[in-house]
């Protein structure tokens, strides 16, 4: 029986941009939440787009390959790249898609696809899964959907309040988290208690959900300055051993962070990792691209199973799209959404699972082709989430909030 089929068994157990319609406003679900196990997602998102060849689905001995070796993992007879050591050792962790297939070539329309489950239409706002996690498990005092290092992506028809509260570098204090201390406690309260007469005048004679979300999101803002509960961004926290550990990247410190939020009660974390988009000198900056991910994720593994916080907690690692295996010439890898490959893990998906695998070249997808569709349906599934939850838009237009797809039975 080939590797990626006998591997397909299950080998062991497994802030502030936005003007749309308020959450609760025009809001019908059609069908009760699937039970899940996992009740917080930390989104890992490779922008760019990461080489699967030299990642996740190595070509060692190919003129695709790129000269690079495949090392083995702790699954019997799965390899992946020798620049991922750390997360070869705990492959039987994780669940690997070598078999993810998409349309969108444009980075801007595949983040967009890869966030939202949807490719960019006129009409229609789709919610980023962070929003639409952050709807489900409204955080008390702090954002429901947080990115570090990543713009995230947009709250749609679920509102401004669910817009991703963006932490643009994690080995940095969060700026304005605390009120000023130049100004007295009173004063502020003052202040806050003069804008919300002047805010509810307002929206007494402009009702609108533009109005309603900013109000709304000034709210959730003078909330989180005056909890304690901010904290959870301080990582000056942690001790040394823990944050060496990690590595000193923004990434591997933006998967610390990432772990203090959900330990916290954020639902939805995204951490990005810039400068996957490898037109050229793809090898070189592919090894030190997988030197933060290898760091960052194998800590954030480690650290989320021994808080016994990983079976509630479902990690996905994925990007833009994959690269080309064709190398051009100037050793760059270019855009090629026809095949990539996806990690998940925790949450109750099937650790120690590979799904799906491509030619001996990686040209073509040989084995279980899995849509965005299949995947937002999977995480949808693992989050306790309706895949099938029914929202209107302003229009008056019912948007689903996964476009179709099929469970990943593999997975679940």
């Amino acid at each position: 029986m080939p590797t990626s089929r006998r591997t397909m068994l299950h080998l062991g157990l497994g802030a502030l941009a936005a003007t749309m319609l308020p959450p609760a406003a025009g809001a019908t679900v059609s069908g009760s939440p699937r039970a899940g196990r996992a009740r917080a997602c930390i989104l890992l998102f490779m922008h760019g787009g990461m080489s699967q060849i030299d990642t996740l689905d190595p070509k060692p001995g190919r003129p695709t390959g790129g000269g690079l070796s495949a090392i083995p993992t702790a699954l019997p007879g799965v390899r992946i790249s020798e620049h991922l050591p750390g997360l070869a050792a705990r492959l039987d962790r994780v669940a690997l898609l070598r078999s993810l297939t998409a349309r969108e070539g444009n980075h801007e329309r595949a983040r967009h696809l890869m966030h939202t489950g949807y490719s960019p239409q006129g009409g229609a706002d789709f919610p980023a899964l962070g929003a639409w996690m952050a709807d489900a498990h409204p955080s008390p005092h702090l954002p429901g959907y947080v990115a570090i290092d990543a713009p995230g992506q947009g709250p749609g028809l679920l509102g401004a309040s669910r817009a991703p509260f963006v932490v643009p570098d994690p080995t940095r204090p969060v700026r304005n988290l605390a009120p000023s201390r130049a100004i007295p406690r009173s004063r502020q309260d003052d202040r806050a208690s003069l804008w919300r007469t002047l805010q509810d005048d307002f929206g007494d004679e402009h009702r609108s959900a533009q109005v309603a979300g900013h109000t709304e999101v000034v709210e959730q803002a003078l909330d989180m300055m005056s909890s304690e509960a901010t904290a959870a961004f301080d990582l000056e926290a942690e001790s040394s051993s823990i944050r060496e550990r990690y590595g000193t990247s923004r990434f591997a410190q933006g998967c610390l962070m990432a772990r203090r939020l959900v330990e916290a009660g954020v639902p939805f974390v995204e951490v990005g990792l810039r400068g996957w988009d490898t037109h050229e000198d793809n090898l070189a900056r592919v090894r030190e691209l997988s030197a933060s991910l290898d760091a960052g994720l194998s800590a954030l593994l480690d650290d989320l199973a021994a808080r016994g916080l990983l079976d509630q907690t479902l990690v996905v690692c994925l990007g833009d799209f994959g690269r080309t295996p064709r190398i051009n010439g100037r050793g760059g890898r270019d855009h090629y959404p026809a095949c990539s490959s996806a990690l998940l893990a925790g949450g109750g998906i099937a650790a120690g699972t590979v799904v799906g695998a491509t030619d001996r070249d990686g040209y073509e997808i040989t084995e279980r082709p899995i849509t965005v569709p299949d995947l937002m349906r999977t995480l949808a599934f693992a989050l306790g989430l309706d895949a099938d939850d029914t929202r209107m838009t302003a229009a008056g237009r019912p948007i689903s909030m996964v476009d179709g797809g099929r469970t990943i039975d593999e997975l679940v």
